[in-house]
C-alpha cells in the first residue's frame, strides 16, 4: 500500500503543467490532511509545485521565456467552481468589459457568491468577492451577471449609456423565451431600479414575456434617475425611469 506522500506525489506528476489544483484534488482522506500538508511542503522545496495561495498550487510550466504560471481564467476557475460545482462568477468591470460596456481594465476582479468568500488575492491576481443576489449555477451565471450590468448601469466607467442599452436589447433578444422568463424571475432578487430597466427594455423589445410581477413589485411613488435619452429606451417613462 502506498504511502500518503507517494500517493500524492504520483497524483501531481500525473497531472498536467500549468493547472492549478488543491487539495481536493488530491487522493488523501480527511485523517491524512496532516500528512499532506507535510508533503506539499516538501514538494514544493523539490520545486515539483508552487503555492499559487492558501490550499491552491500548481505544476509550474517551462518555457523559453522561463517559468510560465497558469492562464488567470484557470487560476480563477477553482474559486469559481466547489467540487465540480459552479458556485461563483466573475462580474464587475472585467465582465462589463467583456459585454463591450466599457474599455476599462480592473485592477482588481470581482467574483461574486451567495457566501462572498474572502479571498484577497490568487497568485498576482488582486480578487475583492462581492454577494450574488441568488443561488449561482452554470445554467444562470450568465443572466446574473447581465443584471449585475444593469444594476451598476451608472457606474460603469466610460459606458455609453445609448450604446449600452442596444447592448442590452441585443442581448436579451438572443435569449430564448425560457430564459427571458427566469431572468424575470432572477431580477425579482436584485434592486428595484433593475427590477425597472429590464422590464422597460423586455416591453421595447416586445419580447412577449410577462412582465406584470416586476411591474407589481415597483412603488409606483419611486422614480428611477438613470439618465436615459428619451430614443434610446422609448418605454421608460413607462416603468418611471427618467
Amino acid at each position: 500500500m502506498l504511502s500518503t506522500s507517494e500517493k500524492i506525489t504520483q497524483k501531481i506528476r500525473s497531472m498536467p503543467e500549468d493547472i492549478t489544483f488543491g487539495y481536493e484534488q488530491l487522493p488523501i482522506g480527511r485523517e491524512e490532511f496532516w500528512s499532506a500538508a507535510k508533503t506539499m511542503e516538501r514538494l514544493q522545496k523539490k520545486g515539483l509545485i508552487r503555492k499559487l495561495s492558501k490550499g491552491k498550487f500548481y505544476k509550474p510550466k517551462m518555457t523559453v521565456f522561463g517559468e510560465k504560471q497558469p492562464g488567470e481564467q484557470d487560476i480563477l476557475k477553482s474559486y469559481l467552481y466547489q467540487k465540480g460545482q459552479r458556485m461563483a462568477y466573475i462580474t464587475g468591470i472585467s465582465l462589463y468589459n467583456q459585454l463591450g460596456l466599457t474599455t476599462q481594465i480592473p485592477s482588481v476582479i470581482q467574483i461574486a457568491s451567495r457566501s462572498r468568500r474572502n479571498i484577497g488575492a490568487i497568485g498576482t491576481i488582486k480578487v475583492s468577492p462581492v454577494k450574488s443576489y441568488v443561488d449561482v449555477t452554470d445554467e444562470n451565471y450568465q443572466i446574473l451577471g447581465f443584471l449585475d450590468a444593469m444594476k451598476d448601469l451608472k457606474k460603469i466607467p466610460d459606458v455609453d449609456v445609448s450604446a449600452a442599452l442596444a447592448i442590452f436589447k441585443n442581448r436579451i433578444k438572443g435569449l430564448g423565451p425560457e430564459q427571458q422568463s427566469q431572468m424575470v424571475d432572477y431580477a425579482l432578487s436584485y434592486p428595484p431600479r433593475v427590477r425597472a430597466l429590464l422590464g422597460a427594455v423586455m416591453e421595447d423589445i416586445k419580447s412577449g414575456t410577462d412582465l406584470n410581477g416586476l411591474k407589481e413589485s415597483l412603488n409606483p411613488l419611486t422614480r428611477f434617475e438613470l439618465s436615459i435619452p428619451d430614443a434610446a429606451l422609448k418605454t421608460a417613462l413607462n416603468w418611471n425611469i427618467q
